[in-house]
């Protein structure tokens, strides 16, 4: 079987990354990095423009109904162009969490916004550090009223609305809340990489509207955290093969005792094997692109072994990225910080590693058990 993308996916993979290529240059990148800009609006509108956050969004909700895969290639470039735009958050989560479980009305409302970016979401679950839980949760819900804290939300401080995790009587729900709403307050957080915002959120008796059945919160979460960690995943797997690419691109210029450095066997080891754990990254979120298109039941094997793979490789590039440039590698005037803050930030986004590599031998497990 053939899980390659096909050669009109491969088109869009190149008007994508021709029009990042552009758009979204380090100067763009750094630019938000260096202020307190939470992300870039032009480039926002720009990728609006394009048709991508409709995407996947059905026809009659004012979709372009593409695949997930079309999505998948997108998801690649913006993580090659570490892209400071709100993306994931409104694209992965919130519009994936409404066509999951929201009512006819609820899509109805909110999916022609998402599509036309004239709303961004967020999704709200996490409340303190460490991995959150069901038993855990502190934020409740009383008929129809929110309160609690969620902490660290991506996009929350720019967001218009948030899906918000919580607890009602004994059960977890999820819950669609208007964040310009009463009882909400926004604080912006600080986090290792300043080009993708994160937001502390306070509810205070805000209006809160079930999403999907009551006490199939926690269902709803484990499925949208399968299908947006592929997408997560190529997403890492874009930004491990930029890191590949800087670091070659210095090593082939950089010459020590008259030769590129790029010559030297110790070089070429570290490419190399960056070059190998990006390789079988992107095979697993092939495998898991497959799935997520086809609705498989190995969808959540697929999803764990394509984080687990693309965190590990991420991080790897971008590490081994600094260490080929030396010295300059870690001064600010070099841009190897950039792949480096984006891989640590998207390890932890909707689980971490060690999380993620639990779920994929229990999700092996049941496969053996079936």
């Amino acid at each position: 079987m053939n899980f390659e993308f096909s050669e009109e996916q491969n088109q869009l993979r190149e008007q994508a990354r021709g029009f990042l290529g552009d758009k979204c240059n380090t100067k763009v990148v750094r630019n938000i990095l260096d202020t307190d800009t939470p992300y870039d609006q032009d480039l926002w509108r720009q990728i609006v423009d394009m048709g991508w956050t409709p995407a996947a969004i059905p026809e009659q909700y004012d979709g372009l109904g593409l695949s997930y895969l079309e999505l998948s290639v997108i998801a690649e470039e913006l993580g090659r162009a570490y892209a400071p735009v709100p993306f994931s958050s409104s694209v992965y989560l919130a519009t994936e969490a409404i066509l999951a479980a929201g009512s006819k009305a609820q899509k109805e409302s909110w999916l022609p916004k998402l599509a036309s970016g004239a709303a961004i979401g967020c999704f709200a679950l996490s409340e303190a550090a460490g991995q959150p839980s069901a038993e855990s949760m502190a934020a409740t819900v009383n008929k129809g009223s929110l309160t609690g804290t969620k902490l660290p939300v991506a996009d929350g401080d720019i967001a218009d609305f948030a899906i918000v995790v919580a607890k009602e009587g004994e059960g977890i729900s999820a819950y669609l809340v208007d964040l310009a709403a009463s009882g909400v307050t926004r604080e912006t957080v600080t986090t290792i990489d300043p080009t993708r915002s994160h937001a502390r959120l306070d509810f205070s008796d805000t209006p809160a509207e079930l999403l999907g059945n009551e006490g199939e919160g926690w269902d709803l979460v484990q499925n949208i955290y399968n299908r947006a960690a592929i997408l997560f995943a190529w997403e890492q797997v874009g930004g491990a093969d930029a890191a590949l690419e800087m670091a070659k691109e210095y090593a082939l210029g950089r010459f020590a005792f008259g030769r590129p450095i790029a010559s030297y066997q110790a070089i070429k080891h570290k490419l190399v094997n960056i070059y190998v754990k990006n390789t079988l990254a992107r095979g697993n979120c092939y495998y898991g692109s497959w799935a997520l298109s086809t609705g498989a039941s190995d969808l959540p094997a697929a999803a764990a072994a394509a984080r687990v793979a693309a965190i590990q490789a991420y991080y790897f590039a971008s590490k081994e990225n600094i260490q080929t440039h030396g010295g300059m590698g870690f001064t600010w005037e070099f841009d190897c910080q950039l792949p480096y803050r984006r891989s640590k930030l998207l390890a932890v986004n909707i689980g971490s590693e060690s999380t993620w590599q639990e779920k994929l031998i229990t999700a092996i497990e049941s496969d053996r058990a079936a």
